[in-house]
């Protein structure tokens, strides 16, 4: 299951990825924004990286305006790789190096047709497990 939110900046940009994940069969669980009417990003990384926290969601996607922010605001919670990605090549590296379980990607920055191609990137790699991976991603859950 992906957990799948965004702000106001993000929404039809999250739109288009529900019915891309609808045809494709991916099942999901929205947490919002519903429309276009301000709102605040923090809420909803928040609530994003709880679904996966709590193992509700395996993996998760973002969206607000650049991206920037919502994944500063999910990679404050423990667990949490969200990746800023804007390309295929570094959606599957961070899957492949990083296990990053949310993309975020920034709805002012990208196309619908490029962001659906990172989707289906980051979702079709998986985590390499190399043991100097897995070495560096205990290093970033260490307080």
């Amino acid at each position: 299951m992906i957990a799948i939110g965004n702000d106001h900046t993000g929404y039809q940009l999250k739109m288009a990825i529900i019915e891309f994940m609808e045809k494709e069969g991916i099942a999901y669980k929205d947490y919002g924004c519903g429309d276009v009417s301000s709102s605040d990003y923090p809420e909803y990384a928040k609530a994003v990286g709880r679904a996966i926290q709590k193992k509700e969601c395996d993996k998760g996607i973002l969206i607000c305006g650049t991206g920037i922010g919502i994944s500063i605001a999910a990679n404050k919670m423990k667990g949490i790789r969200a990746a800023l990605c804007h390309d295929c090549f570094s959606a599957e590296a961070t899957r492949l190096h990083n296990n990053a379980n949310i993309l975020v990607m920034g709805a002012r920055v990208i196309g619908v047709g490029h962001a659906l191609k990172i989707v289906e990137t980051f979702f079709s790699t998986e985590f390499s497990g190399e043991e100097r991976h897995e070495r560096r991603i205990q290093m970033l859950e260490e307080e």
